[in-house]
């Protein structure tokens, strides 16, 4: 069951990896530092599009289910529209304040002319950024998973072709990489779109049917909110990082940005596996299969152990290799390279952290889960970030990380026992109660 998810971590990696990748290759440590402190403002566009997508999703498989075909079309053209003009205002917004918002963000005279270009470029193509996001969501919800996942496919492939021609061939650097990610959203977009004018059963993008129940966007973006939330907190304490380490210089930002990518692959891996397991953890606490679930939870934790535990050493015996492949300069080479060590840390235990969430969400826990979602990117993390920057300096910015995911894995780990000792006694009093 995790294979499938897991190939669809894989996509997003590879599509995460492959702008600082190619960047990587001209040797200016200021373009890859520029795409690490632009990354926390798309990250906000994307927590606003999850949001959308998520909700969006829920609320159409649901006015679908009840028969009511024409509502479902209605939500999901308000979704198509809302997200349209979302990104017509965030395009306005940045395009407007780009140089505010970088300084913002952390950006230095050093990477200020590569993050604007990229910026500039990015916020160009808004609307196509955060549609895809939407759609790819609510054609799932019309039972479109094939082409959901070949829109993806297809978008990242051209994204990861372009990259190499734009960045090096045609040397556009920073430029460059910003144009194939557009290009490749926009196609991505494209495959949607043609899925709900040609196939979708309950979907629509008519303008006429989005002014219907325009109230309804409200609870379209509440639904969604908890997924939003995660992804708006990441861009933050990304933004608060990047802020930290520009006291420290370019070479830091840079050697941070290659050093959580070269780590990047851990919990992504371990992210799949769990999300992937979500629905048969689900079936049987539904049933109280208390015996199976308890060999569920143990075999996913055993696996998710092993698995952290190689990839640590994995990364830890080859993180030249991997640092190498972003940065060429010596230096900022040498200080990602010392980054990776307090990044890896955490990577035997940091399965349990997902496993308890996709538990906690399986046993229909929703505020938990949602609380515990929210703890390693956010709650813990960005007071972490300052408190251990006053603590060690540059080093303690990386510690920040390997301290929140310690605290959020025993955390979430005691929130998952408790849930699961509350089925095996509802089991037991099933039981005595017989």
């Amino acid at each position: 069951m995790s294979v499938p998810s897991c190939v669809s971590i894989l996509v997003m990696f590879l599509y995460n990896m492959a702008d600082m990748f190619f960047i990587g290759q001209l040797g200016d440590t200021a373009q890859v530092a520029a795409v690490s402190i632009v990354g926390p403002m798309f990250s906000l566009i994307t927590a606003l599009s999850t949001m959308l997508g998520v909700g969006g999703c829920s609320v159409i498989a649901k006015t679908t289910g009840e028969g009511n075909i024409e509502g479902a079309k209605s939500y999901a053209s308000l979704c198509f529209y809302a997200a349209f003009l979302f990104g017509i205002l965030c395009m306005i917004l940045i395009l407007t304040g780009t140089d505010s918002i970088l300084s913002l963000l952390g950006a230095n005279k050093e990477i200020l002319p590569f993050a604007r270009n990229y910026m500039k470029i990015l916020a160009a193509g808004a609307v196509v950024m955060l549609l895809p996001h939407v759609l790819a969501a609510i054609i799932r919800a019309d039972g479109g998973i094939k082409e959901s996942l070949i829109g993806n496919l297809l978008g990242t492939v051209l994204n990861i072709v372009l990259d190499p021609i734009f960045i090096l061939l045609l040397n556009m650097g920073v430029a460059g990489a910003a144009l194939a990610t557009v290009i490749g959203n926009a196609v991505s977009c494209s495959v949607y779109i043609w899925y709900i004018i040609r196939k979708a059963q309950s979907l629509s993008i008519k303008p006429v049917l989005a002014l219907q129940k325009p109230r309804a966007l409200v609870h379209i973006l509440a639904v969604g909110l908890p997924n939003g939330i995660s992804s708006l907190l990441s861009g933050f304490a990304s933004t608060f990082s990047n802020q930290l380490l520009s006291e420290y210089g370019t070479n830091a930002i840079a050697a941070m940005a290659a050093a959580g990518k070269a780590t990047m692959i851990i919990s992504m891996a371990q992210m799949g596996i769990c999300m992937g397991v979500q629905p048969l953890m689900a079936y049987n606490y539904g049933a109280k299969n208390v015996a199976r679930l308890k060999e569920i939870l143990k075999k996913l934790g055993i696996l998710t152990s092993v698995l952290g535990s190689a990839a640590m050493l994995g990364c830890f015996l080859g993180r030249k290799a991997l640092i190498g492949m972003f940065l060429k300069d010596a230096q900022a080479a040498s200080m990602g390279e010392e980054l990776v060590l307090f990044l890896l840390i955490a990577s035997p235990i940091i399965g349990f952290y997902y496993m308890s969430t996709n538990f906690l969400q399986a046993s229909g826990n929703l505020m938990t889960a949602t609380v515990v979602s929210l703890l390693r990117q956010g709650i813990i993390l960005i007071p972490s970030l300052f408190l251990m920057n006053a603590l060690m300096g540059f080093r303690g910015i990386a510690a920040a990380y390997t301290v929140a995911d310690i605290l959020s894995v025993a955390i979430a780990l005691t929130a998952c026992l408790r849930q699961y000792k509350i089925l095996k006694q509802r089991k037991e009093g099933d039981v005595y109660g017989s």
